[in-house]
């Protein structure tokens, strides 16, 4: 009798042992699945700007056609951005894309009529929407990346990661000059106003 309790005692240990693993697993493989639900979210917004990178080089050059050296630029990141594989690469993708976005902006500040014109607004409009989308994706992956990035370093989850090989995930970094849309302000600059003229001095009086 004392060796049936025993047993039952052992195998009610190995039950709850077992039990407790089988939690660990299934929270690691819900957190990876937000973390990748996450990303997700900022691939999309990342294909949108792409996207969107044609329309607003073709309208810009149709009005500064001899900036070929700006256009490459624009052109060559938008298709690393379409090339990069993993977060980390995505990201540093997206911020030369930015940096030259903002080059293409410069020159959009030299021409009145392009920056009047409601496609070149339209699409700029469009490319802020995405930008603070992308700032708020980036945020909420993050934070998931490293919710699960921790779970899988503690003890005991560490154990059954190492056993089914989960592996942290990147996080997606964005430059600190990168981290705000380019934006560009065509409000003009305030003219300088004339200094004024000084009241003519008095004649000194003539002798009689």
């Amino acid at each position: 009798m004392a060796a049936v309790i025993v047993l039952l005692i052992i195998l009610g240990i190995i039950v709850l042992l077992a039990l407790m693993l089988l939690g660990i697993y299934n929270g690691l493989i819900r957190s990876r699945m937000r973390a990748r639900e996450a990303w997700s979210g900022i691939d999309v917004q990342l294909k949108r700007r792409a996207d969107l990178v044609p329309n607003l080089v073709e309208t810009v050059r149709g009005y500064a056609s001899h900036e070929r050296e700006t256009f490459e630029n624009v052109t060559r990141a938008r298709a690393m951005l379409e090339q990069a594989t993993g977060p980390a690469q995505a990201a540093q993708a997206n911020n030369q894309l930015t940096q030259a976005l903002r080059s293409l902006f410069a020159v959009a500040e030299a021409y009145p009529q392009l920056r009047a014109s409601e496609n070149f607004m339209a699409l700029q409009s469009q490319l802020s929407d995405i930008e603070e989308k992308i700032a708020y994706a980036r945020q909420f992956y993050n934070r998931n990346v490293t919710d699960f990035n921790s779970r899988i370093q503690v003890f005991p989850n560490v154990m059954i990661a190492n056993m089914f090989n989960f592996q942290p995930f990147e996080f997606f970094e964005a430059e600190e000059e990168a981290r705000e849309a380019p934006h560009v302000s065509f409000t003009p600059p305030p003219t300088a106003q004339p200094p004024a003229s000084e009241p003519p001095a008095a004649e000194p009086p003539t002798s009689t």
